[in-house]
């Protein structure tokens, strides 16, 4: 039985990690943490275990085998080092860290305690997303050209814990990006997953438009992102995300292959549509995506207790995040600078 420990008790919590280790057999919770100390403690009656006061408090209990990292963006860096340091192998939510020392500060932890660090990018489970990877490595469409990939929805403000224009997504100093951090980083992982290519040049743009807080300005952090990507296989394309998309919610990616097309969550009744160059069409009906309005099973708390009973390393460590990890800040450099930027590490 693996031991848990919950730093964090928000709304990806309370509705994916929480219900997830309690349903997994294997997993049992002992602790949970928030700043705000009566929701650890509502938490704790509802499930069992202990409510800290203290993230120290929860790490030092040497029952817990485990943590998952369920803070705002700016914590993740510092509670995920103390865990390792700790004794705690570590589920750290996306994105990883706030900059890119950070990331690379939390692999050499995980390595020099010899612990594991799983980064929470869940697309990589969804269904479709698997089957396409595999369709596409048996070379169903060819050598991937060119590929568009998107995520948008209206925002995160009722997603948060304490929804509203207050919420902790639009304060920089506590988000410290905006939908780059929180949808980007998914959609570069996953375009790195489906193609076997990593990023190694962007072009970017990533602004404000119109998100504004509760006083009327405009938020602190990005609410669109389009980047151009350049990939170390030679494809080529943008990858788009937005918290301006008001209205029904897209996740979708067309990859255009020397052999045909694939749309991958790209019709809301089919979940992969494959057009060939002869003009012949196949349809694969695996699962539909979830939504911020349709949580389903994300299945990364499944693969996180099963590496920790098996003794295997998760396919989703922080060293295969960080090439994702390197795009998004690539790109806000970019952004600001309105020059390309190259990402040698990942060549």
């Amino acid at each position: 039985m693996i031991k848990i420990g919950i730093l964090g008790c928000g709304k990806i919590a309370q509705v994916r990690h929480i219900p997830e280790y309690v349903e997994n057999k294997n997993a049992q919770i002992l602790g949970f943490y928030d700043i705000n100390v009566e929701r650890a403690k509502a938490l704790a009656e509802t499930y069992g275990g202990t409510a800290y006061e203290t993230a120290e408090e929860l790490l030092a209990n040497p029952e817990i085998d485990a943590v998952s990292i369920c803070t705002a963006n700016f914590a993740h860096a510092e509670l995920t080092i103390a865990a390792l340091n700790a004794g705690k192998h570590v589920l750290c939510e996306k994105p990883m860290a706030t900059t890119l020392a950070d990331c690379e500060a939390m692999i050499e932890a995980a390595n020099k305690n010899d612990k594991y660090l799983m980064i929470g990018h869940n697309q990589r489970l969804a269904k479709a997303h698997v089957t396409a990877r595999k369709l596409i490595e048996d070379g169903l469409i060819g050598d991937i050209v060119t590929f568009r990939t998107t995520f948008g929805h209206g925002g995160p403000e009722t997603w948060s814990v304490d929804p509203g224009l207050n919420t902790w997504f639009f304060d920089r100093s506590r988000a410290n990006m905006g939908a780059m951090a929180d949808l980007g980083i998914h959609k570069t992982d996953l375009i790195q997953f489906l193609t076997g290519q990593k990023v190694i040049r962007t072009t970017a743009r990533v602004t404000t438009l119109d998100k504004r807080d509760a006083n009327g300005n405009l938020i602190g952090v990005d609410d669109n992102a389009i980047c151009i990507y350049e990939m170390s296989g030679g494809a080529f394309g943008t990858m788009t995300v937005s918290w301006t998309h008001y209205g029904a919610e897209d996740n979708s990616t067309v990859l255009y292959g020397t052999k045909g097309i694939m749309r991958i969550y790209d019709d809301p009744a089919i979940s992969i549509k494959v057009i060939l160059n002869d003009g012949s069409k196949i349809s694969y009906d695996v699962e539909a995506i979830q939504t911020n309005d349709n949580q389903t099973k994300s299945g990364v708390i499944d693969l996180w207790v099963d590496c920790m009973v098996n003794g295997q390393a998760p396919e989703i460590s922080g060293e295969s995040a960080l090439a994702a990890m390197r795009a998004v800040f690539a790109s806000i450099e970019s952004s600001e600078t309105g020059k390309s930027v190259e990402i040698a590490e990942n060549k």
